[in-house]
């Protein structure tokens, strides 16, 4: 099994006159909580880094696009959400990105020079159903973050619960290639129909309708409700297999973000949209790898809090492997237009890409990959 290797990163040349000569980065105080001061600085998902007072280039933590630069009290830089600014907060202003203004975007750390298309823009995908895909590559990359302790957050939609594809997100996550699932109401609500009545979205397993199937969801979501919690259902032996069974047999964090259409909802699901977004910011923030299958908004959600970047204690900063996949391709287009840049897009069906990824890793992880 050989190592799949990301793109080396080439740190900028932070010695160069011009660099050097540049002031350190301007702060403004916030005025009020979440409210940020005039021409603050926007962030990107590329690599950034900040001139404090002393002279020196560094790093902010925790980097996103979409948020802002802020100095805490013993001089670290942090990117925040504007809603998480605080009154006070030393927010950086200034909109140049070349250092000019003290604050270095470095969009071409992974591709290799100046000449080279990493900047972060939008409009910049190419996308299509027609381009092969590399299936041995992904399962690669999954055998090799199991194997360095990886963190890899998977976020998924309903569709992988209608197809045959839950069986294999079971064996991905009883297998540890899951670390963290991020996903909407939908998924453990079907996930768990399918447990507890044996049908999705009322159909059977071979896509046929059910007398009275279309309460099959709602009796599902009324008997969790009743024991209190999807881990209590487990533990009672009211779900029995599945996803969210998987889940908490293997002690894999969940985080179900609601929305205005769930029906229920499940007593685990996050309805306040600001408390589901810092409930998947915790996940990814230690993401390694992120494999998205089947959801628009969770997708661009998640791709939004992701770096395109992390660092690494023995190899430095890698670039973030980002997996979209979904049967169309404006949902992996879009994704990469709102900023997700090194998200590779797999135009397919979650069911066929699911058992060829599966049996792709078990080739891996057995050698025979390499026959």
């Amino acid at each position: 099994m050989r190592p799949t290797e990301p793109p080396r990163y080439i740190p900028p040349d932070l010695t160069q006159a011009r660099l050097k000569k540049a002031p350190p980065a301007r702060t403004a105080k916030a005025e009020r909580d979440g409210v940020l001061p005039d021409g603050f600085f926007a962030t990107t998902n590329l690599p950034t880094y900040v001139k404090g007072a002393d002279g020196t280039w560094t790093m902010p933590r925790q980097p996103r696009m979409d948020g802002v630069l802020v100095k805490d009290a013993d001089g670290t830089w942090w990117v925040r959400e504007g809603r998480r600014v605080r009154k006070g907060d030393e927010v950086v202003v200034g909109l140049s990105e070349d250092g000019s203004e003290g604050v270095l975007v470095h969009s071409t750390g992974f591709t290799g020079g100046p000449s080279a298309q990493g900047d972060f823009h939008f409009m910049s995908s190419q996308v299509s159903r027609e381009k092969p895909i590399d299936y041995r590559m992904i399962a690669r990359m999954l055998v090799d973050e199991k194997r360095r302790g990886g963190y890899v957050a998977w976020v998924t939609g309903p569709a992988l619960v209608h197809s045959r594809a839950r069986d294999n997100l079971v064996w991905f996550i009883r297998n540890g290639f899951v670390q963290a699932l991020l996903a909407g109401n939908a998924v453990a609500v079907h996930d768990i129909e399918a447990a507890i009545v044996g049908t999705t979205l009322g159909m059977t397993s071979e896509g046929d309708p059910t007398e009275g199937g279309h309460a099959a969801h709602m009796r599902a979501i009324n008997a969790v409700r009743r024991v209190g919690s999807i881990k209590a259902a487990v533990d009672q032996g009211l779900i029995t297999n599945g996803i969210m069974h998987a889940c908490v047999v293997e002690e894999i964090p969940y985080v179900l973000g609601g929305s205005i259409r769930d029906d229920g909802p499940l007593p685990d699901v996050l309805t306040d949209n600001v408390a589901a977004q810092e409930a998947m910011r915790a996940h990814a923030v230690k993401a390694t790898m992120a494999v998205m299958i089947a959801t628009a908004l969770h997708s661009i959600a998640v791709g939004n809090m992701l770096p395109s970047y992390y660092e690494d204690p023995q190899r430095g900063l890698v670039e973030l492997p980002t997996i979209c996949v979904d049967a169309s391709e404006f949902l992996v287009s879009k994704l990469k237009d709102r900023g997700t840049h090194q998200a590779v897009g797999v135009v397919t069906n979650a069911q066929d890409f699911m058992s060829i990824l599966r049996a792709a890793v078990e080739r891996e992880v057995t050698g025979e990959a390499d026959e």
